[in-house]
């Protein structure tokens, strides 16, 4: 784990509203990932920065336990051009702790490593948390995710 500082940023995606609630958004979210493969999204995505996909997390009602929005996408240079059917997402940046998890996407690794996290005493933000789904992210497998939580934290500088 380390902390870390992320720029401000734009993601254009597919979103759905979920909850963390009797497993809702484990599946929720299973289908979004299930509609953005089979739909090919990440290509219809205008002026990408990259490849990387994120899988965002925003506009909490509350914190974890109540209902977010999750967003699918990609990075893009601006939010000018948002496909119908799309969403587009400002991300104000800020302190962020960023947690590295290896294992199998099938076998539940990132629901497993938010269970941790939300265990963590951590002085959260709510505003946004993501992961980023890279190049080692391929080998669905034996994967390697990197999250990003939105924390609170006073800086000197």
């Amino acid at each position: 784990m380390q902390t870390i500082k992320i720029e401000p940023s734009h993601i254009i995606g597919i979103s759905i509203r979920t909850t963390n609630e009797n497993g809702q958004a484990s599946k929720e979210i299973a289908e979004l990932w299930s509609k953005l493969m089979s739909e090919n999204i990440q290509e219809k995505i205008p002026n990408k920065v990259d490849q990387e996909i994120y899988s965002l997390y925003t506009d909490y009602e509350s914190d974890y336990t109540k209902p977010y929005t999750a967003i699918l996408g990609c990075q893009v240079e601006n939010l000018n051009t948002i496909p119908n059917g799309m969403v587009g997402k400002s991300v104000d940046g800020g302190t962020y702790l960023k947690i590295t998890a290896k294992g199998d996407l099938m076998q539940g690794m990132i629901v497993n490593q938010w269970s941790e996290i939300f265990k963590m005493e951590l002085d959260r933000t709510y505003d946004a948390d993501f992961e980023i789904f890279g190049k080692k992210a391929q080998n669905p497998s034996a994967a390697e995710v990197d999250f990003y939580v939105g924390i609170n934290q006073e800086t000197n500088g």
